[in-house]
């Protein structure tokens, strides 16, 4: 039997044993899968910024001068490349090694809450969905990227044979989809689009104002 303990250890043995060639890995998917993504998250970033799941930093170039920056990451080495990369950059930011599914702030600590291409691998997405919404201000912006599960049935069917190895390798899912557990957390949905053969998904929700 796996246990929630043992499914988080695989992810971090995983992004500890990659970091270092992360950035080169996945340069290409950058730019072919998820092009203007990070623009994206950056152009809608407001205010108090927690980025969950920051690994080596790539959205830090595109967030708001005047937006103050919180990071958390797993990854103990995927975190020391996004200080590195946060001080090339001149970028000031408070960076955390932590689980996307406990995170150490107040409730209502952040006005926007970011997670890119993350919540593919993290353990239980709802749990850390709910965790992003107890830290975010009522009204408070989620900014989500990732990639889903294709709504083309063949590339389906192939992402759901590849993730027969990604899985058991490093808790990596690719027939996922946040939108429907996005709402099932409460959320207000303002924006949701699917590009690239419906594998990548952009979600702008907000907390609703008072519950």
């Amino acid at each position: 039997m796996t246990t929630d303990s043992d499914e988080t250890g695989k992810v971090l043995r995983a992004w500890e044993k990659n970091a270092p060639h992360y950035d080169r890995q996945i340069a290409f998917f950058e730019r072919i899968q998820f092009g203007g993504g990070r623009e994206w998250l950056g152009a809608r970033a407001r205010g108090r910024v927690l980025e969950v799941a920051i690994g080596t930093g790539l959205n830090l170039a595109h967030y708001p001068a005047d937006a103050t920056v919180t990071g958390i990451e797993l990854s103990p080495a995927m975190l020391a490349i996004a200080e590195q990369r946060a001080a090339d950059l001149g970028r000031p930011v408070d960076l955390h090694t932590g689980d996307a599914e406990a995170l150490p702030f107040a409730d209502a600590s952040f006005d926007t809450v970011v997670c890119a291409l993350s919540l593919c691998t993290i353990p239980h997405p709802a749990a850390a969905l709910a965790e992003m919404k107890r830290v975010l201000i009522p009204g408070g912006r989620l900014l989500l990227l990732d990639h889903i599960g294709s709504s083309w049935p063949p590339i389906y069917a192939a992402q759901w044979l590849l993730e027969r190895l990604t899985i058991a390798a490093a808790g990596e899912h690719f027939t996922r989809r946040q939108l429907p557990l996005v709402r099932a957390a409460g959320f207000q949905i303002a924006e949701a689009e699917r590009l690239k053969a419906g594998t990548v998904e952009r979600i702008l929700a907000y907390k609703p104002p008072a519950e």
